[in-house]
């Protein structure tokens, strides 16, 4: 279970939002609404660890180092250009401890085998954001925070995100997510009102 606890985020001399308190249970999905600057990617880095709050507490149940029990997705790839998307690929999975089968599960359920071949500076975004989600298939933890994860895929690579997300849930995963529209995917909204 996530716990968030009476958050109070800032950025430079800005309160984001304060006071902010909510539980994110095994098989639960919350999807983190409102108006640009409310906060939103600010909440994702804060439970993430990237970002100190100014008061507040977020545990992970189970997980004394909560960093090990999560992913963050930020809505930039975080993709080197100059290796091909097979290097990439290897690279984080090795990195966060993916063993072959986990790899290969991946490359299967996100297509990957045309493109591990080609340099990710030739990659479109949304071939670019399935190799990225790559790592959530290849070395499962239980919290995924995805921000705005869904922007540059197309309707077909949408609803295959969503089944991803499904089973991740019926696993017993968790979701927290930034997004400006509803996810394709059973959840709960939380709305953020910039300063509140």
């Amino acid at each position: 279970m996530l716990r968030v606890h009476d958050l109070t985020v800032a950025r430079g001399d800005r309160v984001l939002f304060s006071g902010l308190c909510f539980e994110l249970e095994a098989g639960t999905a919350r999807v983190v609404m409102g108006a640009n600057g409310a906060g939103k990617t600010s909440l994702l880095r804060a439970v993430a660890g990237l970002l100190r709050p100014l008061a507040g507490q977020i545990s992970l149940t189970d997980y004394e180092d909560r960093q090990a029990g999560l992913y963050l997705m930020g809505h930039q790839d975080g993709l080197k250009g100059g290796r091909t998307a097979g290097e990439e690929l290897a690279f984080w999975c090795g990195w966060a401890g993916a063993d072959p089968a986990g790899i290969a599960r991946a490359v299967e359920r996100l297509a990957l085998t045309p493109l591990l071949g080609l340099p990710v500076r030739v990659l479109s975004a949304g071939q670019k954001k399935r190799l990225a989600l790559a790592r959530l298939v290849a070395v499962p933890r239980p919290l995924w925070l995805l921000d705005e994860t869904l922007a540059p895929l197309d309707a077909g690579w949408r609803q295959a995100v969503a089944d991803l997300a499904e089973t991740h849930l019926a696993e017993g995963g968790m979701i927290l997510a930034a997004a400006h529209d509803p996810m394709p995917f059973e959840h709960q909204v939380l709305t953020l009102e910039a300063g509140r």
